[in-house]
């Protein structure tokens, strides 16, 4: 993937401020690319925007085509008439730096049942937009309303725990199932018109704004998903809905077990016979969805640890290889050249790389990573390359701040090495790293708007391993200071993000004698 040199921002939407417990595709995230624009940026990075499931982790979602019904905004909603200015005028109090996820998936989806009345009453064009929708996404949208639906009749307990018939798609179920659940189908498909045409108006605007969406593609699916349930043949499921193998990663020296995932793998070999053909569809519906893919644990597709189903850590595991160069030469003659960048993070073998830049992918540099005797040097900018993405942190790691804290308070070293690596003694260490980022010659920089804010670790994102908690930091507008974004323009400026239109010869003017 070519891009010129650029710089942007990595903020979830679900973080963004507003009244209604947590971040939407409404005003505010509106008013955060026109944030982006006056900054200079021109990529706005999201993770996946799917259905969040168990720990509310959108990378373990209910689909990997659906979008989240908690992005949707309610003042749309009211701006195009579904709902009343009474329903949304008092909503509940809600912690703006902090998701309360219980609380406020009752109270959206109160919102969305109201508008979905209205919706059924609605003009024609509505009607007609909502239809067309359903066509274009009808591979995916009806099992994934059909499986929401059973679910929520359910009482939202996993897949394998519901009547049998309609768990494991036996005889007529399907079609009974769907006449049975007939309405609250529709209430499903709804949601998925109005998130698709939300998400659609605001990726949009953002082009129009000189901006590109980063989304985020997570490798494996979710277990209680309708990705699986509807497509069990893919995956490594036994009849009975048991899992036969499952993903996560070896013992290493961050985890004497490694890491269990849980999550379902594919069967590389029946994918193959119809080109990837699921894959094809998932990767066509993001590319709607973004401008650029990010894919989340890249090396998987060269090779993956494959644990027994039931085992009880990840030891016992051993390294499968994946069709990577197959898949991906696929794509390309489907696609055309990918605009994906890999995320190659991780313990990383000669053949992931070979991969990766057989298709020119860029990888992914972390700073935080680099500092320190003991730090993996490959992350620290005399090693970067223009083909990659630099980073000062991710979403699984503390906040710049809080790293640079916590290292003090250890006195580990890492503190002082850093200091002496960017020659830098002063306080505002932070912005010293996003400087030394932008002036990086890796062509792509996005940094976490937690480092932007110089924020601590109360902003975290995500604690891998920690049960509860994640995902729920929001920022608010207060929390912006307002020379931030001149500030950040003049970065991309000095540091030509993007290049500087120079013009660097001058023609003379030479007489032959």
């Amino acid at each position: 993937m070519k891009i010129d040199r650029s710089a942007g921002i990595l903020l979830h939407p679900t973080s963004l401020p507003g009244k209604f417990g947590i971040g939407d595709l409404g005003p505010n995230a509106y008013n955060f690319v026109d944030f982006l624009k006056s900054s200079g940026q021109t990529l706005w990075q999201v993770f996946p925007l799917g259905p969040t499931g168990y720990g509310d982790s959108p990378y373990q979602c209910f689909s990997a085509f659906a979008g989240n019904p908690l992005l949707i905004s309610p003042e749309i909603l009211h701006k195009e008439g579904l709902l009343d200015h009474h329903d949304i005028e008092h909503a509940p109090h809600f912690n703006p730096h902090q998701i309360d996820f219980g609380k406020v998936i009752n109270y959206k989806y109160g919102l969305l049942k109201i508008a979905f009345d209205k919706f059924k009453n609605q003009n024609k064009k509505i009607e007609d937009e909502c239809a067309e929708f359903c066509n274009a996404n009808k591979f995916w949208l009806d099992d994934y309303a059909l499986f929401m639906a059973a679910k929520q009749f359910h009482n939202g307990v996993q897949w394998t725990q519901w009547e049998e018939s309609i768990a494991f798609r036996k005889g007529n179920a399907v079609r009974e199932w769907t006449k049975k659940l007939k309405h609250e189908i529709d209430f499903q498909i709804f949601i998925q018109y109005v998130f698709d045409k939300q998400w659609q108006d605001l990726k949009k605007y953002a082009n129009n704004s000189g901006i590109k969406i980063i989304g985020d593609l997570p490798i494996f699916i979710a277990y209680d998903s309708a990705d699986l349930w509807a497509n069990k043949e893919l995956f490594t499921v036994n009849e009975d809905g048991s899992l036969e193998f499952v993903a996560g990663v070896p013992p290493d020296y961050f985890s004497a077990t490694g890491q269990l995932w849980g999550n379902p793998l594919y069967r590389w070999k029946v994918m193959e016979k119809d080109n990837f053909l699921w894959w094809q569809k998932r990767i066509s519906k993001l590319m709607e969805t973004a401008d650029i893919i990010r894919i989340d644990h890249f090396r998987g597709f060269d090779a993956y640890w494959q644990i027994p189903g039931n085992a009880e850590t990840a030891i016992n595991g051993k390294w499968i290889k994946a069709p990577g160069e197959k898949f991906f030469t696929i794509l390309k003659e489907k696609f055309g050249e990918l605009p994906i960048i890999a995320e190659d993070l991780g313990v990383i073998t000669d053949s992931v790389i070979e991969l990766r830049d057989k298709f020119n992918f860029p990888g992914i540099k972390i700073l935080q990573f680099g500092f320190g005797n003991d730090g993996d040097k490959r992350f620290l900018p005399h090693n970067h390359i223009p083909n990659c993405v630099v980073h000062t942190g991710s979403h699984d790691n503390e906040t710049t701040h809080g790293f640079f804290e916590s290292e003090k308070h250890k006195h580990s070293g890492i503190y002082q090495w850093a200091q002496n690596y960017l020659n830098f003694y002063n306080d505002d260490i932070v912005l010293e790293l996003i400087k030394t980022a932008y002036a990086s010659v890796a062509n792509i920089v996005v940094i976490p708007m937690q480092d932007i804010l110089n924020l601590s670790n109360e902003a975290r994102m995500n604690f891998p391993g920690k049960l509860g908690g994640n995902w729920t930091w929001r920022f608010s507008w207060d929390q912006v200071s307002y020379d931030l974004a001149s500030t950040y323009k003049d970065f991309t400026v000095m540091y030509e993000r993007p290049p500087l239109k120079k013009k660097y010869t001058e023609d003379i003017e030479v007489s032959e004698e």
